[in-house]
């Protein structure tokens, strides 16, 4: 693997009492960002050959939308990423490096927390980038790793090449 896109789940219905967490949707803004930042990513020329998604509605909406951008990717819907953490991420990712780009759809803590460690343990081509991942990680959010040769998942590899919010476009189409 030589690229590694890590996304968190668009923006989706509020969390309350009685709604089911695995079943919450997308909000319009949502299906709508998911969209965008998959535009974004082939315009960079990073579409990804195969696709790790969380099982969760959230999550496989967002694929969905962006799967409408991508070409020819596989998509591998995986019960084991929903609010998945770091050591569980890393292993899917891990087992599944045979593709030259991988994208990973999961979900905050987790897919956070893996970012920050990917950036600690291989560093930054981008240090605006670094700074913005430090900060937050909200929806529709990417994170963009990548390595000179291709090889086996190994963080110390990859470097932070650069970072997406969805929030950026929608503010820079507004202008």
């Amino acid at each position: 693997m030589k690229r590694l896109i890590l996304m968190r789940h668009a923006k989706t219905e509020p969390y309350g009492e009685g709604i089911d967490d695995f079943a919450r949707a997308l909000t319009d803004q949502g299906h709508s960002d998911a969209r965008r930042i998959a535009e974004e990513i082939v315009a960079m020329g990073w579409s990804p050959e195969r696709i790790l998604v969380s099982t969760a509605r959230r999550a496989r909406e967002t694929c969905s939308e962006a799967a409408k951008v991508f070409e020819g990717e596989k998509v591998r819907p995986m019960e084991s990423l929903y609010l998945c953490g770091v050591r569980g991420l890393a292993d899917a990712v891990g087992q599944n490096d045979g593709a030259g780009t991988l994208m990973v759809i999961g979900h905050n803590p987790g897919i956070h927390d893996f970012a920050l460690d990917i950036l600690r343990d291989g560093g930054s081509l981008d240090h605006y980038a670094s700074l913005r991942l430090s900060e937050k990680f909200p929806t529709s959010c990417v994170a963009m790793f990548e390595r000179e040769e291709d090889g086996p998942f190994r963080p110390a590899a990859f470097r932070l090449s650069g970072l997406l919010r969805a929030k950026d476009y929608r503010e820079a189409s507004a202008d």
